[in-house]
């Protein structure tokens, strides 16, 4: 009976990876070989702090909900000692951090993952991290659109200014 409950459970774990992989719009693929345990926890701290979550995971297993989730494509980059940074909402975040924490540790490197359920690999992984924050693109947003305002207010003030000085002379 003690082999029904485990291959329950592992299915149950491996339907979990699978919805994880299709409902979060970033999951990054690293290999975390040679960190130590006071590394891995500051990886994951940040991870945390950022709202991402930040599991190790047998290659097996992930194979099998990769199947499920129908991103087979992944399976070429699950070799070796695998961990899975999952993100719902945030795609450059889990990207920044992991390709920060691998520049600054030789151990970690970032392999692939899954962006809004596609299958990417490193390098787009590292364009990602290029990009600027999400409050980052909202403040330059918000700048290109106060932008014409700013400038229609500017000549406002000019051309009252101009006839001011045009009604003193």
């Amino acid at each position: 009976m003690a082999n029904v409950k485990i291959i329950e459970q592992k299915a149950q774990q491996v339907t979990e990876v699978s919805d994880k992989l299709k409902e979060n719009s970033c999951s990054i693929v690293a290999d975390y070989r040679g960190l130590n345990v006071k590394q891995v926890t500051e990886l994951r701290k940040q991870l945390r702090e950022a709202g991402v979550e930040f599991q190790v995971l047998k290659n097996t297993l992930i194979r099998r909900a990769t199947a499920t989730a129908e991103l087979s494509d992944l399976d070429e980059y699950l070799t070796g000692p695998t961990a899975i940074a999952f993100s719902k909402d945030d795609i450059i975040t889990p990207a920044k951090i992991l390709t920060e924490f691998a520049k600054k540790n030789d151990q970690l490197s970032v392999k692939a993952g899954v962006v809004e359920g596609k299958v990417v690999d490193f390098n787009q992984i590292k364009a990602l991290a290029e990009l600027p924050s999400r409050e980052g693109l909202l403040s330059m947003l918000l700048s290109v659109l106060q932008a014409p305002v700013r400038n229609f207010a500017l000549a406002v003030k000019a051309v009252s200014d101009k006839q001011e000085g045009g009604a003193q002379a």
